[in-house]
């Protein structure tokens, strides 16, 4: 077949059976794996590092590079594991979901993948406890492939084995981080480990581990299908590929769009969200999910790449981008998000302990119209106390990222709370209320269309 210009979601059609494994591999499905048992491991792992795939989980770290770690050779332990992150706990992300429960094959495709090159035998996924459809579709898949000898002993007839196991998540924030996860999966308190060692050397019960995100995964089979160079040539800018980008907030169209790396940040607003919702305007966004720095109007033209956005002070993250619109306070945003952190941290380290409750603190004081002057400078400090380096892992660093660039891009609406004594925008968030529920009436009557995700 000619190779596809959306790979990640080709497979995804409005046939309510296409998760199914006999529509996948009527789309194609299951090529990559076919092509990867011609190959050896040293041949794979060198067409992934040329791909110049990177870590879709919301770092981006060389997906090559990364695994290039393991250790290989008749001296490396002969038990290794490959685990994928779907706990997909990041306030405005959404992405993970939509291709683990419309393309689960993809997924157990990716693992097979990287088991062959990096000689792992045992693949999980790490599921977030509330993903039940997604849960339900995946075991089904992981039983139609074994009973089709796509999993199991001797693969495809071959020498290669392979099974896959889910593990469903308990449910907190701090699973993302990979070491944290794998405590998890050992029954042990989901706190940070100490690295080195790194888990590509000492993972799970100490032996050899990849952890990787469902979307980078996802990418394995169309790299080893249409080659590196392929994959490259898809994206816009120096990032190769494509990637799941995602906006929510007052949007007309919210939603999930699969695109090249590289897209502007204006055409998957305007274009593709539709833009701003009747009687809106955009005040500012995070580019990447809600662990990362605001940007505002003057950065729409930017472009969705790791590099670009972060030179301009934020991270790409996830790529799902969440709205601030000019009627809702940044205040109460931040507040919202900071909070979120605060209860989702593990209690390991005093800056993400002690310093994102003590924020939330001085947030809700500043919200109530109590706030001083001088609280803005004890904010800009527990910023610089929770940056990275001062912390055990990032999760603290993440916390302040909307706070540290709220108080940069939004400094009048701070000092507006603090000088008048209260939040300018609750007249205008009840007047919201009041407008919205009379358009709501007014649809109810005249019949509105719903925008499935």
């Amino acid at each position: 077949m000619n190779p596809p210009h959306n790979p990640l979601t080709r497979f995804i059609t409005d046939d309510p059976n296409s998760w199914r494994l006999a529509s996948y591999i009527r789309l194609g499905g299951y090529d990559g794996l076919k092509q990867a048992l011609s190959m050896s491991p040293e041949t794979l792992l060198e067409e992934i590092k040329q791909s110049n795939l990177r870590g879709r989980g919301g770092a981006g770290f060389p997906t090559g590079l990364k695994w290039s770690f393991v250790p290989r050779g008749e001296d490396a332990p002969s038990q290794k594991y490959l685990i994928v992150n779907a706990d997909e706990m990041e306030p405005g992300a959404f992405k993970d979901r939509w291709l683990l429960e419309r393309t689960p094959h993809q997924i157990i495709e990716g693992l097979l993948i990287a088991g062959l090159t990096l000689g792992a035998d045992q693949g999980y996924i790490f599921l977030r406890g509330d993903y039940y459809l997604a849960q339900q579709r995946l075991q089904a898949a992981i039983e139609e492939c074994r009973n089709k000898q796509l999993l199991g002993k001797h693969i495809c007839g071959q020498t290669f084995n392979f099974d896959i196991h889910i593990h469903s998540s308990a449910g907190r924030y701090i699973c993302g981080e990979e070491t944290a996860l794998i405590n998890a999966m050992e029954g042990k308190r989901a706190n940070p480990r100490s690295k080195p060692p790194f888990p590509q050397v000492a993972g799970l019960w100490g032996k050899p581990t990849i952890v990787n995100n469902v979307e980078t995964y996802c990418n394995l089979p169309h790299i080893i299908n249409f080659g590196s160079q392929w994959f490259k040539a898809l994206g816009l800018g120096q990032d190769a590929g494509t990637k799941i980008f995602g906006v929510s907030g007052r949007v007309k169209q919210p939603g999930l769009w699969e695109l090249p790396m590289g897209t502007s940040i204006r055409e998957i607003i305007e274009e593709h969200a539709g833009g701003m919702s009747l009687g809106y305007q955009l005040k500012g966004f995070l580019p990447g999910g809600g662990s990362t720095d605001f940007l505002t109007n003057e950065h729409l033209d930017a472009h969705m790449d790791y590099d670009e956005i972060g030179k301009l002070g934020s991270r790409m993250g996830t790529g799902t981008i969440i709205i601030l619109d000019d009627k809702y306070c940044p205040i109460a945003m931040v507040l919202n998000l900071v909070k979120f952190f605060a209860q989702e941290s593990c209690g390991w380290c005093t800056p993400c302990r002690d310093g994102l409750p003590w924020a939330v603190s001085l947030l809700e004081k500043i919200e109530r119209g109590e706030g001083e002057l001088q609280d803005l400078q004890q904010l800009k400090e527990l910023c610089q106390f929770a940056a990275p380096g001062n912390t055990f892992c990032a999760l603290a660093p993440g916390a302040v990222e909307p706070l540290q660039s709220a108080l940069k891009y939004f400094k009048k609406d701070f000092e507006s709370h603090i000088n008048h004594q209260c939040c300018p925008y609750q007249q205008t968030d009840s007047l919201i209320s009041n407008n919205e529920q009379t358009a709501s009436d007014t649809s109810s009557s005249h019949g509105h269309q719903e925008v499935n995700l």
